[in-house]
């Protein structure tokens, strides 16, 4: 090593959910651990995707409620929006959990280095002007929104996510386009501040990546809640002015104060000088194999740089997946079928596990228990939406659980544990639930799928 190299067991090149947990786990094993970061710790994630947006869908949700609170006999007076003070909490709370992670970094003895890295061979990466040397790499990067070909964003009336986060106004009509779980939260977000929202999805459904019936549910939601939503149709032009923004939509021409681009993402690999590193790529994402180790011996990759689905949860468990292959364990390595995905607008989505449509041709039984039979749901107030369970017809494993209503997302980790458990629809049906609860049309659902519902 030369005076300029420093050596390390493990370098992790971001700081994200993924990359810091990967960081924490190296840690643990035993390893000298780099991490390099050119932001803020925590990542887009925590600090301008996952935390923030919760936190604004949080501020709208207390609105929501405010309004709604005479239906439950309490009296209020006006309701006035402060948008600068949503989006200044919500940027406090990124703030707070990225000095959180610099703690856990400290705690455990994990470098952190400030920079851009850059790869000059395997093993070793320059940043600062300075060259890292590790035993073994984990890219950890991330992805970043992408633009339309006619379409870019400008920071000013065409946001992406960040802009849309961090707005220095309220739009009176602001255009959503893409209908997948980004651009579904902030139009919801939106909509429930007062924007008139027009959500516009290429694809025959919003929510694509959903169960059809969900999605058509939620569509339904959408509308009933002003949004404004059209499928199988995209955009052809794009106008910017001062203060407004045309769109051309189906061949009509209409104005709106803002534009939303939420149309997907593209892997940050572009200035880790891959090529060096001998790393192969497919349409912009790193190829890993079930280790999560690149086309390189040494060099790993875990999370949105290795392509969909870009979920926070899912870069975590290959973190850790990747620190214990380089630890010479044995990880399980990671069951796409059991992810969970969640989508916090109003209502919420949240599913695992398989689809009816990818189901066909196999024997399934599928139970469906609505909310308006759930006593707590209509106790909050809360009784639209329904549960859906696919369950495989010979044997009783639970194949798919697909879910829209109160709580959701965090109903969905009962199914995912139960996946993971390998449990069949007989401890799920002999499991007692407690009542009143939300969790109770989990088990109806099941249930119904055997001809056994109980409350509907």
């Amino acid at each position: 090593m030369t005076e300029k190299e420093s050596k390390y067991d493990a370098l992790i090149v971001g700081g994200g959910p993924g990359g810091y947990t990967a960081a924490i786990r190296c840690a643990q094993l035993g390893m000298q651990v780099a991490l390099i970061e050119k932001g803020e710790l925590g990542g887009v994630c925590l600090n301008w995707g996952c935390i923030p947006t919760k936190s604004l869908l949080h501020s709208a949700d207390v609105l929501r409620e405010i309004k709604r609170a005479g239906d439950v006999g309490i009296r209020v007076g006006s309701c006035d929006i402060d948008l600068g003070a949503m989006v200044r909490r919500s940027r406090d709370v990124a703030a707070q959990l990225s000095a959180g992670v610099k703690h856990l970094m400290c705690k455990n003895g994990v470098d952190v280095v400030v920079g851009t890295a850059r790869f000059l061979e395997p093993g070793l990466v320059e940043v600062n002007g300075k060259q890292v040397r590790a035993a073994s790499t984990i890219l950890a990067t991330g992805a970043r929104a992408k633009d339309l070909p006619h379409v870019k964003t400008d920071g000013k009336l065409i946001w992406t996510a960040r802009e849309a986060m961090t707005p220095s106004f309220l739009p009176e009509k602001l255009l959503v386009v893409g209908a997948g779980a980004i651009g579904v939260e902030f139009a919801s977000f939106y909509s429930t501040l007062g924007s008139s929202v027009t959500l516009v999805e290429a694809l025959d459904q919003v929510l694509p990546t959903e169960d059809a019936e969900i999605s058509t549910l939620a569509q339904a939601a959408f509308e009933k809640e002003g949004i404004r939503v059209l499928t199988g149709v995209g955009i052809e032009e794009v106008k910017s002015s001062a203060k407004k923004v045309s769109a051309s939509i189906g061949g009509k021409q209409e104005k709106y104060d803002a534009l939303m681009l939420a149309v997907g993402v593209s892997g940050n690999v572009h200035d880790l000088n891959l090529e060096a590193a001998r790393v192969s790529t497919d349409k912009g994402f790193v190829t890993v194999d079930s280790r999560q180790q690149s086309s390189t011996t040494g060099i790993y990759a875990i999370g949105d740089v290795t392509g969909a689905p870009c979920l926070a949860h899912k870069a975590s468990h290959e973190g850790i997946i990747a620190a214990e292959s380089i630890a010479g364990l044995n990880p399980a390595p990671l069951d796409r079928k059991r992810i969970p995905g969640c989508t916090y607008s109003y209502p919420q989505i949240a599913s695992i596990g398989l689809m009816e449509a990818d189901l066909a041709g196999h024997e399934i039984k599928v139970g469906r228990f609505p909310f308006v039979a759930n006593g707590k749901a209509h106790a909050i107030g809360e009784a639209d939406g329904l549960i859906k369970t696919i369950f495989d017809a010979s044997s009783g494993e639970l194949l798919g659980a697909h879910m829209i209503g109160p709580g959701v997302t965090e109903l969905v980790q009962g199914f995912a544990i139960a996946m993971g458990l390998e449990t069949t629809e007989a401890e799920l049906i002999g499991t007692i639930f407690p009542h009143p609860t939300l969790s109770e049309s989990m088990h109806e659902s099941v249930l119904s799928a055997y001809g056994r519902e109980l409350n509907i």
